[in-house]
């Protein structure tokens, strides 16, 4: 073996972040597949084909939701329960992870840089790893307790489910929920409780909650009545998750609002929390109180926008998330204004964080093109649903119009790679990005190209 290849001895084989966490990830959804495989994860004798296996597996683990067949009719009590299993441990390691990256940047960085980052995020501190585990643990457990509470009341009391299915149901649904899943066990989703407040409001709020981020959730609790103190990085996710939730609900309900096969026929309080369950969802949680079949195409990119911004940081919403769009926003309003630095919440933005938001956005809108074309190609389907299909896939939404189970076992292939990628990718390309620090020793001369 020649010296360049072999590793010296003692070395760990995995030494970046970035391949410990697409190793973790891609373990835990060969176990998924090859669990929901075996004969007991569905009713009958005979265990799922392992393109259906692999593929729920995936989207499970990915916490998107996605799926190619009924997960209330075809898979067993402990098929549920795996994915079920898969969703937390998705949703938990995503949040964990992301947390820890933090901490193991703010120890790559310089004396002076980790202060003013200690200073600036208030919410992780440098070294206190225990800290962060048993925060994201508390976090997901008082969240999904809350909403799993309330959910089994309202189908005990409500829908007269007896008490096991009531549990179940509620259990379920609020893991699903504050994971950002959207995973659920009605065929139709939540489209049978369009109507009803004490569904799909507390499903919205975990969806919330999760999409947030364990930074900001945790830096919330300590300062929520004083938001002169939050940090940059919880102003910033807040702020913009606010203004897209308000801007997305004006939009859908408006555009949905006469059309008889989404919110026209509903009485006006009904479309206002119809509309306000579907602003919720693109920030990715996949549930569904209306069929995106039947809505208008003004409507469905407008979701698909939503959708590829996705949530907070180290949250288990996917997308680029609203931190790098708000950046990018910034970065364009200094430039159109003719200033020099990029300022954002009383701060400068620095611009490798510039740079880092602008590869990520670049490469995401590169990722959905090529998997929507690579689809067009592989089943012939409408750009309509298949774009939607790509977006939801790689901001882990769960979304669709219906075209998920009509996919080729190729197409399905090709949205079980990009729920992997957009689950994992922002998350370890920003780590590789910040840890991949180099310094060049020489500066080249200033070159000026034609711009537009």
């Amino acid at each position: 073996m020649p010296l360049a290849t072999r590793r010296a001895p003692g070395r760990p084989l995995l030494r970046h972040p970035a391949q410990v966490i697409v190793t973790a990830f891609a373990a835990a959804v060969v176990v998924g597949t090859l669990l929901l495989m075996l004969p007991v994860a569905r009713p009958g004798a005979h265990g799922a084909p392992a393109i259906t296996a692999l593929f729920t597996a995936t989207s499970a683990v990915c916490v998107t939701g996605l799926a190619t067949v009924d997960t209330a009719s075809y898979w067993s009590d402990f098929g549920q329960a795996v994915i079920l299993s898969l969703i937390q441990v998705g949703g938990f390691g995503i949040m964990t992870l992301a947390s820890l990256l933090g901490l193991l940047l703010s120890r790559r960085m310089g004396l002076r840089t980790r202060l003013t980052a200690a200073a600036e995020t208030k919410s992780l501190g440098l070294g206190d790893v225990r800290a962060v585990l048993v925060g994201v643990a508390k976090v997901s457990l008082l969240f999904e307790c809350l909403t799993a509470v309330l959910l089994t009341g309202r189908f005990a009391f409500g829908y007269d489910e007896p008490w096991g299915r009531a549990v179940h149901l509620g259990v379920f649904h609020a893991v699903s929920a504050f994971n950002n899943a959207g995973f659920a066990l009605y065929s139709d989703s939540m489209t049978r409780f369009v109507t009803d407040p004490w569904i799909c409001l507390p499903l919205a709020a975990a969806v919330v909650f999760g999409g947030l981020g364990f930074p900001v959730l945790l830096e919330l609790r300590r300062l929520l009545g004083r938001p002169r103190e939050w940090s940059v990085h919880t102003r910033l996710t807040v702020g913009t998750y606010a203004a897209l939730l308000v801007i997305g609900f004006l939009f859908i309900t408006a555009s949905e609002w006469n059309n008889p096969g989404t919110l026209g026929p509903l009485h006006t309080p009904g479309r206002l929390l119809a509309g306000l369950f579907q602003a919720v969802m693109p920030r990715t949680a996949g549930f569904n109180s209306l069929d995106y079949g039947q809505m208008n195409d003004g409507t469905l990119l407008g979701t698909e926008v939503l959708m590829f911004i996705g949530g907070g940081a180290a949250g288990t919403a996917g997308g680029i998330k609203v931190t790098t769009f708000i950046l990018l926003f910034f970065v364009v309003y200094a430039e159109v204004r003719g200033e020099h630095q990029v300022n954002a919440a009383d701060r400068r933005i620095g611009e490798r964080v510039q740079r880092q938001a602008l590869t990520v956005a670049l490469l995401a809108v590169g990722l959905v093109v090529s998997a929507t074309l690579l689809l067009l190609g592989l089943t012939g389907l409408p750009i309509r649903d298949v774009l939607f299909e790509t977006v939801s896939a790689f901001a882990t939404v769960g979304l669709s119009t219906g075209i998920t189970g009509e996919l080729p076992t190729s197409g399905q292939l090709v949205i079980a790679a990009l729920m992997f990628v957009g689950r994992l990718g922002p998350v370890t390309l920003v780590s590789a990005l910040a840890l991949r620090e180099t310094q060049r020793r020489y500066t080249l001369p200033e070159g000026r190209p034609l711009i537009g």
